[in-house]
């Protein structure tokens, strides 16, 4: 990678597009006008477009009949920095060390989407032109869920009409080793509440004769799952799609097994449902999963109340072919049928995202995988799917009608979302290579 190019991400790092935190709402419209100012320099035609929220940048080229249309999307909103003490240096405030640049957002997402911009920059250089019309969207609310990106989608509907889409907001198995996440598990979410007394009670003089709601909760939480670590939920397997023949056997030669699963997580043992593999449980079983959860006294000591409520949040990690209003619906069914009368609960629905799979092996696919190998000096893509979810892409499919293609160029240790976050400066050309090679494999596809 030049100099040039460096300085440029560099720069691109130096911006706080914190896009949660409303006092860093001038740094994130400015760091959209830096992207903006690039594509103009890059010789294509950008906008930047209004939200309710946090600004949008279109950017295309000359589009000419005939041609494919690829729509390549990133963001440059970033996550919070904190814990600050833990950063080796200020966050915003771009190191490179041992070819490796180590700053908030280098990963996630401004090193993959300027990896792609580097590569449409260079083709433009040298050709004039690019084998495809281009559509490239970035946007500032990826880390706060995307709330204006689906209107702003349905609004411009035509004008981002496309045939496949292209982004790199995912990871690599390893370093040096090319990656294709073709599924997605979707997600959704509930938040239960289980009252009983009007006040915290003492619990000599109350308990035994009035419900405690934190036990309530603890049986109502505990009955999601047998013992088997299958969800216990009548219907909730309805639909699931099968893993396949082949998806096994690709998994199985992946350099990704249970022995580096307990060495990147410090668990004590695997878990989970019984009769798949680690990999198989991540990538293509749903889940239910508690993800807080409480109730009465908290401080040191004991404080003997019998608690007047308890909480707890929940997630479902949903796989094809699961809806996720149809899995709320019978989440809420379960628990409201074995909810005592001693006890109100109460439900409030949370955010959902749909899962996500697009075939491999066919079409725009295809085409994927052989740029990923001429990227890579012919070495064979990795086929992974995602435990986590990325609902945008869903939202893609259901608005533009377009797959998208999932082309990570994350290594496992770039502590995305955490303290000292970083990207390789190879992956930056690996990115740019990636791109030429799989507008030109798109456009013969």
């Amino acid at each position: 990678m030049d100099d040039a190019a460096t300085a440029a991400f560099l720069e691109l790092l130096r911006f706080p597009s914190i896009s949660t935190e409303p006092a860093h709402r001038g740094d994130v419209e400015a760091c959209a006008r830096w992207v903006v100012a690039r594509f103009r320099a890059m010789g294509l035609e950008a906008e930047l477009c209004p939200t309710a929220g946090h600004p949008v940048v279109w950017a295309r080229n000359a589009h000419r009949p005939g041609r494919r249309t690829v729509m390549i999307y990133g963001h440059y909103d970033v996550q919070p920095a904190d814990p600050l003490e833990l950063w080796e240096h200020p966050p915003f405030e771009p190191r490179v060390r041992d070819g490796v640049v180590t700053a908030r957002g280098a990963t996630d997402n401004k090193g993959q989407f300027f990896a792609h911009m580097l590569g449409i920059e260079g083709a433009l250089r040298e050709r004039g032109e690019l084998p495809v019309n281009l559509i490239f969207l970035v946007e500032g609310e990826e880390e706060v869920g995307s709330p204006s990106l689906v209107p702003f989608l349905e609004a411009n509907r035509e004008r981002l009409r496309c045939d496949v889409i292209a982004l790199s907001d995912t990871g690599m198995v390893a370093r040096g080793h090319p990656t294709f996440s073709y599924g997605l598990r979707g997600l959704t979410a509930l938040e239960l509440r289980v009252t009983g007394p009007a006040t915290d009670l003492h619990s000599g003089i109350y308990g035994g004769a009035v419900a405690n709601p934190a036990m309530a909760l603890a049986r109502l939480l505990a009955s999601l799952h047998d013992e088997g670590g299958r969800v216990a939920v009548p219907g909730f397997y309805d639909g699931v799609r099968a893993v396949e023949p082949w998806e096994r056997e690709a998994w199985s030669g992946l350099p990704m097994g249970e022995g580096l699963l307990l060495e990147m997580t410090g668990a004590p043992r695997l878990d989970g449902e019984v009769g798949f593999t680690a990999l198989e449980r991540i990538w293509a079983r749903p889940t239910a999963e508690i993800n807080g959860m409480g109730s009465g006294y908290q401080g040191p000591g004991s404080k003997t109340v019998l608690p007047s409520h308890a909480f707890a949040k929940l997630t479902f990690r949903l796989v094809p072919d699961q809806e996720p209003a149809e899995i709320q619906d019978k989440v809420i069914a379960h628990l409201r049928a074995r909810c005592p009368a001693s006890v109100r609960l109460d439900i409030e629905r949370g955010h959902s995202g749909s899962p996500y799979l697009v075939d491999p092996r066919a079409g725009f696919g295809a085409a994927a995988c052989r740029a990923l190998r001429r990227t890579f000096g012919g070495k064979e893509p990795a086929l992974v799917r995602e435990g986590g979810s990325v609902p945008i892409v869903a939202d893609f499919k259901r608005i533009l009608g377009a797959d998208a293609l999932l082309l990570g160029l994350a290594l496992p240790d770039c502590r995305i979302h955490a303290p000292n976050e970083n990207f390789p400066l190879e992956n930056l050309e690996y990115g740019a290579r990636l791109n030429r090679a799989l507008l030109e494999e798109i456009a013969a596809a």
